[in-house]
């Protein structure tokens, strides 16, 4: 599909907000787009922040030569897009107190879950874990949501100094939800005293199941993280 950029904002020094309008199916939190870059050879993999019928938000961070080309897109400009790709989260599951744990930009597919667990009157706790105040975004929306915001950093600037586990209750919740640094929801899987749900990063060439490129092993054999995936009940992934 072709979608057209409404706006590109800053949020801190290398993460910004992309607005895309379009004609869009219907999607699910935690799935994610393959944005053709234009110039690039591969897609771009990446999350929906949010999403509607005539629009989605991605969050990006700005590492490379792609995603800074997307930093530099203008208003007017066109992309083209797969999307929606992957299974996303499973809602249903969640119970009456979940708690979202995210790293970094691991943040932005929490955001369109909180939103819709909230909407189904669910009460969602936020863990959110930055390497200082200078990097912190999304957690002012959060909030606007309704939900309960807990942050750590890892220097102290902002919140508990320590990890986003530092902040993790130690009961209380029914169900978590994770996206972040393998390292980070590995310990969120080990501390966690219920189900839940991570979402796996991986390098990605196709973006539907085809290149095999992104194969990880998981306790039921070889699976892809962007057919299969890109979320993983805990007790699946070998970490």
């Amino acid at each position: 599909m072709i979608a057209t950029v409404e706006s590109v904002r800053g949020l801190n020094g290398d993460v910004f907000r992309m607005e895309l309008a379009g004609s869009f199916p219907e999607m699910k939190p935690g799935q994610f787009a393959e944005i053709q870059v234009p110039g690039q050879y591969l897609r771009r993999p990446i999350s929906l922040c949010d999403f509607a019928k005539d629009h989605i938000s991605l969050v990006i961070r700005a590492v490379g030569e792609g995603t800074r080309a997307l930093r530099d897109m203008r208003p007017g400009e066109t992309l083209d897009l797969l999307c929606p790709l992957g299974n996303g989260f499973d809602t249903e599951k969640s119970g009456d107190t979940p708690l979202l744990v995210g790293g970094g930009v691991g943040l932005p597919p929490l955001y369109a879950l909180c939103r819709l667990l909230i909407e189904k009157g669910a009460k969602p706790t936020v863990a959110a874990g930055f390497a200082g105040a200078r990097d912190v975004f999304l957690l002012d929306e959060f909030r606007a949501l309704g939900a309960k915001v807990l942050v750590a950093s890892i220097d102290g600037t902002l919140g508990v100094k320590g990890l986003v586990t530092d902040v993790m209750p130690d009961s209380g919740y029914s169900y978590v939800y994770s996206c972040g640094p393998k390292a980070m929801m590995r310990a969120v899987c080990e501390k966690a005293g219920s189900l839940g749900e991570y979402s796996l990063e991986e390098r990605m060439g196709c973006g539907f199941g085809a290149c095999m490129g992104c194969a990880v092993k998981t306790a039921g054999g070889m699976r892809r993280v962007c057919k299969d995936g890109p979320v993983f009940a805990g007790k699946e992934i070998l970490w």
